[in-house]
């Protein structure tokens, strides 16, 4: 079933309005839809809802609710990419599948080693870098679409370690602590240290938004790298291999979603 979005003030008491030139077009001359058609519509907030059209044309669209549900596809664990820029076409590839993986956010930053520069258009790199994430949230019908935020400069995104439960730092040289030791330390004795809870309850300071932080092609510098840990990131091996940056943020989010979800 097709998904589509709308904002919460679109949706009424028995019926929703779906007023997106974009979504109107594709509906009308790609997928060839008609009244009476159902569809899945999302409130991109709290609500998924099941539809059927009762009008649709050039100016808008109008479905009636058959079914509201609460979101079913979205994590708890809120995670924020925080992604070392890397050239040529990786970026996509990595909001897609950071999408996909359930990530929440993403925020391209630029760091001592990124070798792509901001030319004064790379405002239209960060509208299509949306647009992926748009469409692959309609792929693997989440509920919420996840922002890509404007690009940042190192201090800028180490500045906003303090709104996140947890910063992961994947680092190449760290040799002593994985990923995994970090998680499950996290599940069974909480972020603050605090005992479990009860079997069917989550434990005390379970990390809720967790950040991570991945370098570019050529990886954090000794001074970024200080940074991080000084502001609370927790350095940590995603295994033996070091794996390219356009691989590392896509194993890092699918670890911490088993670990924490699952």
């Amino acid at each position: 079933m097709r998904r589509f979005f709308v904002p919460p003030e679109n949706v009424g008491e028995n019926t929703i309005i779906i007023d997106d030139r974009n979504d109107l077009h594709h509906m009308i001359k790609v997928l060839r839809l008609s009244e009476g058609d159902r569809i899945a519509i999302s409130d991109s907030q709290e609500w998924e809802y099941q539809a059927e059209l009762v009008r649709l044309d050039s100016d808008g669209a109008e479905a009636a609710i058959l079914d509201k549900q609460r979101f079913t596809a979205e994590p708890e664990t809120k995670i924020t990419l925080f992604q070392g820029i890397p050239k040529q076409g990786k970026m996509e590839l990595i909001v897609q599948k950071a999408v996909e993986l359930g990530a929440s956010d993403i925020v391209p930053v630029f760091m001592k080693r990124t070798v792509v520069t901001d030319k004064g258009n790379f405002g239209k790199k960060i509208q299509r870098w949306q647009k992926i994430s748009d469409e692959a949230v309609k792929q693997c019908k989440r509920g919420v679409i996840p922002e890509v935020h404007d690009a940042v400069k190192m201090d800028e995104a180490i500045s906003r370690f303090n709104g996140f439960d947890m910063v992961l730092f994947p680092y190449e040289n760290e040799e002593g602590t994985t990923i995994k030791d970090v998680l499950r330390a996290a599940v069974s004795q909480g972020c603050d240290g605090s005992a479990d809870g009860p079997d069917d309850a989550k434990p005390a300071g379970r990390p809720v938004s967790v950040a991570v932080m991945i370098g570019p092609e050529g990886g954090f510098s000794d001074e970024e790298a200080k940074a991080v840990v000084e502001a609370g990131g927790l350095s940590v091996s995603l295994g033996k291999t070091t794996l390219r940056t356009e691989t590392a943020g896509i194993a890092a989010i699918a670890m911490i979603m088993y670990e924490l979800e699952l």
